[in-house]
């Protein structure tokens, strides 16, 4: 078959694009073991339903994967991502902002700091070492 006449649901385009995203995030971060790259797979299984039931929640895929893989580690192995610019006081996660909405970034709400997109956490890790 054509693969011009089939061409990727917008689902799937969202759903590839926050996978690839989290995961981005996860390798910088030194934990996209397997056990974690399966916990990005339940999450999308998860959300894929969520944006058939509501189409125009696609953009907001990747956000929402990102904070469910974040709250499935805290449970099983810590915080994650820690913060790379707070360089004094106790180790803390950084946050999704925003929580339900297009193009979310990694965020510092003890220093205000907007840290960077989801997916690109690796140039702001970078010359940082992850605690």
């Amino acid at each position: 078959m054509d693969d011009a006449a089939n061409p990727v649901s917008s689902l799937e385009q969202a759903l590839h694009a926050a996978r690839a995203l989290v995961l981005a995030d996860l390798m910088a971060g030194d934990v996209a073991e397997a056990d974690v790259v399966s916990l990005v797979e339940e999450s999308l299984a998860q959300r894929r339903w969520w944006v058939e039931q509501w189409p125009e929640g696609a953009a907001f895929v990747s956000g929402l994967v990102a904070q469910d893989v974040q709250d499935a580690l805290l449970e099983r192995k810590g915080r994650w991502p820690l913060c790379p610019v707070c360089v004094t006081g106790d180790p803390h996660a950084l946050d999704v902002e925003p929580e339900l909405g297009p193009d979310p970034h990694w965020v510092c709400h003890e220093s205000g700091v907007d840290v960077a997109p989801v997916g690109s956490l690796a140039k702001a890790l970078d010359g940082n070492t992850p605690r």
